[in-house]
């Protein structure tokens, strides 16, 4: 059976990754439920190695 590829990680979807975890303070799997990518990709963005320059979005509406 073949893995489902997780979606590609957008500058916006970065700013509410940095929001979600950095700001509300959510684990990265949580901020990777909420968002329908794989935990790896959040981990990528918050360690800076895709989207370093992006700030955080300022607020988030569920």
């Amino acid at each position: 059976m073949k893995r489902k590829n997780s979606n590609h990680v957008t500058a916006e979807m970065a700013a509410k990754i940095k929001y979600l975890v950095g700001v509300i303070g959510l684990f990265q799997h949580q901020a990777a439920a909420i968002l329908g990518i794989n935990q790896g990709r959040v981990s990528e963005v918050m360690s800076g190695k895709r989207h370093g320059g992006i700030p955080p979005q300022l607020s988030f509406d569920f």
